[in-house]
């Protein structure tokens, strides 16, 4: 068995949704043949809360509007660590980068087979990776230049700190 032609294009629509709005990692794979529950996840990240927040508004606006699809489910909201959206055919995961790697659910899906998404979501692939080097090396720059400690990826007197 393999997700339905319904499931697909709502993974295609949120994966769409996550980009747009800068997710990190995002990747959907198809648990139907595991699962009876649900015919598909799809996994996103963002490096701080209020990004979780913003990526899963842009997710559930675009699935209601496009797809008329409304979650029967929406879990994590207070902390916005990890908050989950159940459609039902579809589960969507946008955790805060610290969480995903920690549960690391690819791991546990890793043998189901990945669903095709538009070009925009799988450019984000890494990005999580390449955001903790640049955050990695504006802290350590950062303890030369106090001033800059306060680091939010924000561009400073022409260059990153």
């Amino acid at each position: 068995m393999t997700a339905t032609d319904r499931s697909t294009e709502l993974i295609k629509a949120a994966a769409q949704a996550a980009a747009d709005k800068l997710a990190h990692d995002i990747i959907a794979y198809d648990v139907s043949d595991v699962l009876s529950i649900t015919d598909a996840f799809l996994l996103a990240s963002a490096p701080n809360d209020r990004q979780v927040k913003s990526i899963v508004d842009a997710i559930e606006e675009r699935l209601s509007k496009e797809l008329g699809a409304k979650p029967v489910r929406r879990e994590g909201d207070r902390d916005a660590r990890w908050i989950l959206l159940d459609y039902v055919d579809i589960v969507v995961h946008v955790q805060h980068a610290e969480e995903r790697v920690f549960y690391a659910l690819e791991r546990l899906w890793k043998d189901c087979p990945e669903i095709d998404l538009p070009a925009e979501a799988k450019a984000t692939r890494g990005k999580a990776a390449e955001y903790a080097a640049q955050r990695s090396a504006a802290e350590e720059a950062s303890e030369d230049y106090p001033e800059y400690q306060n680091f939010d990826g924000v561009e400073l007197d022409g260059g990153v700190r």
